[in-house]
């Protein structure tokens, strides 16, 4: 059906594709795109991009972020986790955790919850960050014994 020219043209063209929620537009329910996508409006399900995803700064997110790239303006109510690189403009306001490889904060952001900033961070699930934060304190109480 195609050739392979063809398809790696199409593939190509889904990545560089560009999507846009508009300022007056409400969508319940998880959104998931091989391209950019930019949010406006209001979201409440989750984003999954393998590029980037824009929150403006009109628009409010309830629910998690899941992508290489991310740059928030906006409000958002949920994790984000970011592959890459992760930007909060002056008006951004996030209440969630934070799991990126980078971070570039504006002053005036405001951001309340956990942050974890390593290679893998964007790939760690809450159970293996739950296991890490028992195995901390199981050493915790034997150093506790051991001591006593």
């Amino acid at each position: 059906m195609f050739n392979k020219g063809e398809e790696k043209k199409s593939v190509a063209e889904m990545v560089n594709s560009s999507n846009v929620i508009a300022k007056e537009t409400s969508i319940k329910g998880d959104i998931i795109t091989q391209g950019n996508i930019r949010i406006e409006g209001k979201v409440d399900g989750t984003l999954s991009s393998k590029t980037k995803i824009v929150i403006g700064e009109s628009a409010k997110l309830i629910g998690n972020i899941d992508t290489k790239e991310a740059e928030i303006a906006g409000n958002v109510e949920g994790e984000v986790r970011c592959s890459d690189i992760l930007f909060l403009k002056k008006t951004a306001v996030i209440n969630g955790n934070i799991f990126t490889k980078k971070l570039v904060i504006e002053n005036g952001a405001v951001f309340n919850g956990a942050c974890s900033m390593t290679d893998h961070a964007a790939k760690q699930t809450k159970s293996e960050s739950n296991t890490v934060s028992l195995k901390n304190e199981k050493s915790k109480s034997e150093k506790e014994v051991a001591a006593g």
